[in-house]
């Protein structure tokens, strides 16, 4: 097992919350992993290379207003994951 490195980038974090959000309405629960697409800056990319990231959600009372919006759909989701994401870290495993 590799270090666990904390996302702090805006803009990684909001395309780790969107991918969040997207998992767990697919899935109908709240995941504990996600994974996403190598960052590659340069070379061929290989689509079957992933990052794969840990949540961590540091209140249960968080995360059960999140599984309870999954039913509501992806909208509902984003919203009430955009309310409560100072509760929700990612790692990205190295």
């Amino acid at each position: 097992m590799g270090d666990r490195v904390k996302v702090t980038d805006p803009e990684k974090l909001a395309l780790l919350y969107e991918r969040f959000r997207d998992v767990c309405v697919v899935e109908k629960e709240v995941w504990k992993e996600i994974f996403m697409p190598r960052d590659v800056t340069q070379g061929p990319v290989r689509t079957n290379i992933q990052d794969r990231y840990e949540v961590e959600i540091d209140d249960q009372a968080v995360e059960d207003a999140l599984d309870a919006n999954i039913p509501r759909g992806a909208a509902s989701l984003g919203a009430a994951i955009q309310e409560y994401r100072q509760h929700i870290s990612f790692y990205r495993r190295s």
